[in-house]
């Protein structure tokens, strides 16, 4: 089943829903106009249900087969938000807002699962139920989380469900997944280390923060390299070194760190929090200042189902003719909460080419959208086949 001629008849209308989305893009859960779009389409496409409001933002839609003898229900999720980003791509559809962008290609995963969508109210040929999930704030927010919590699995009765992200770098419209661990967990945490400021001409009679945050920072390393078994994955990023004074001549009283823990095991992310602390802790101790640690936990480790993966790995074999096996990611990814309730694989396709996301160059390949779409409608088609 190579990709399916309705996507290449598609492809115009689904790239301008996509370009849309990509000129007016909204971060986190302010994905109004977004979600307004996303249920005004779904509706036109005659779903059985559309739901908005889940999870804040959050759409849901259903499409019932022509035959419901299985019982079963597939969820499809795709997320909505953009980034934080000034774009710089010089497109004719660039953002329109200032300060904010589609640069992690959230527009053609909306748009992706739309075509889909569109396909399936059109044709029903599974038997069960398909479920397409729109979410708000996948980047930070933690949207998925959300509508899991306003009762997303239970009240539809979902199953699996199957989630997508594009990847630059990739061949185009190809496909990379792998089984288990896939995506890190993302902790976050800022220290402030309280020292006795002053004159810089005189540092003996302060306790340099400064200088006690650069020793906590070196320290930190530490985590990755004599703390946590080599071969298991940690990331320790401080991304924040920010002192209560710019002066040339003034010893700070204190800094302010922020960072990041990146890591694919709950037994090393446990440790790793846990020497955070206690690292910021005993080191400013030993020069006579105070560290105070705000550790937060994020997105939990995203793991795929090894059944679900196989599976999905077979589809996107049949659409593209390729499927490799994708590498550990140490990135988040908050289809995590929705793996933790329902069994399913999450997958990546071939951007090609392109800017790498998160970039202000960064853009969609609409040419990989025929591949997307195949892929998810082909894994209710496939898991539900008409009786």
């Amino acid at each position: 089943m190579p990709v399916k001629n309705r996507f290449a008849e598609l492809l115009p209308k689904i790239s301008e829903w996509r370009r849309d989305f990509h000129a007016h893009p909204e971060i986190l859960f302010d994905t109004h106009r977004t979600a307004g779009r996303v249920a005004e389409l779904l509706e036109g496409f005659g779903c059985d249900e559309v739901v908005t409001g889940i999870g804040r933002t959050g759409v849901v839609a259903v499409i019932k087969g022509k035959s419901d003898a299985s019982g079963k229900v597939i969820g499809l999720r795709a997320d909505m938000d953009a980034l934080p980003i000034e774009e710089a791509t010089g497109l004719d559809y660039a953002s329109k807002t200032k300060g904010a962008m589609h640069a992690c290609g959230h527009d053609g995963h909306t748009a992706m699962l739309l075509g889909a969508a569109k396909y399936l109210a059109e044709t029903r040929n599974f038997d069960g139920t398909c479920v397409v999930i729109f979410q708000p704030a996948e980047e930070g927010g933690g949207g998925g989380r959300e509508m899991c919590e306003d009762g997303l699995m239970q009240r539809w009765g979902i199953h699996e469900v199957y989630g997508m992200h594009n990847w630059p770098g990739r061949p185009l419209g190809t496909f990379a997944i792998r089984p288990g661990a896939f995506f890190a967990a993302t902790d976050q945490f800022e220290i402030t280390i309280e020292g006795k400021g002053g004159h810089a001409a005189k540092p003996h009679e302060t306790v340099d923060s400064t200088v006690v945050a650069s020793h906590v920072v070196l320290a930190l390393q530490t985590i990755a390299s004599r703390n946590v078994d080599p071969v298991h994955q940690v990331v320790v990023s401080v991304t924040s070194f920010e002192t209560s004074s710019k002066a040339f001549n003034v010893i700070a009283q204190r800094v302010h760190l922020k960072g990041t823990v990146r890591t694919l095991d709950k037994d090393v992310r446990q440790l790793a929090g846990e020497r955070v602390i206690k690292i910021a802790e005993a080191t400013a101790d030993a020069f006579g200042a105070v560290a105070k640690v705000n550790y937060m936990k994020g997105y939990p480790v995203m793991v795929n189902h090894p059944e679900q993966t196989e599976f999905a790995a077979d589809v996107a074999r049949k659409v593209s003719g390729q499927c490799d096996e994708a590498p550990l990611i140490m990135g988040g990814e908050d289809f995590a909460f929705m793996l933790e309730e329902r069994p399913g694989a999450y997958i990546l396709v071939g951007n090609g080419d392109t800017a790498m996301v998160h970039h202000p160059e960064y853009n969609f390949s609409d040419e990989a959208i025929p591949a997307g779409c195949s892929w998810w409608a082909e894994i209710v088609e496939s898991r539900m086949p008409a009786a």
